[in-house]
């Protein structure tokens, strides 16, 4: 059975929710084949892995996950915070890309 038969689409639909490009992703895609992505906070990791696959049509070899806590901020005379995320290191089997520019 697949990862994917496992999981509701409408579920694997919602967990993945936007790639994280920057300069240090950049660098982990091209030398390690591991792209990062921001996730659902209640995700789990074959929950991420299903996700890609069926997303990106690919196959992911492991997932790695990380709590990013949120960022404390002042808003006037008022201490406030950003809300916590989670962030997900996906790394694709050998042959494998995932291309996140638009095509038309």
């Amino acid at each position: 059975m697949t990862a994917t038969k496992k999981y509701s689409a409408d579920r694997l639909m919602k967990v993945v929710l936007a790639p994280i490009v920057s300069e240090k992703s950049t660098m982990l895609a091209e030398r390690n084949r591991q792209y990062v992505f921001r996730v659902a906070d209640n995700a789990s990791k074959p929950e991420i892995k299903a996700a890609v696959e069926l997303l990106f049509k690919t196959t992911v070899d492991s997932v790695m996950v990380s709590n990013v806590k949120g960022k404390a901020k002042r808003f006037g005379r008022f201490n406030g915070r950003r809300r916590n995320w989670k962030k997900a290191f996906v790394c694709l089997a050998p042959g494998q890309e995932i291309n996140f520019t638009a095509t038309e």
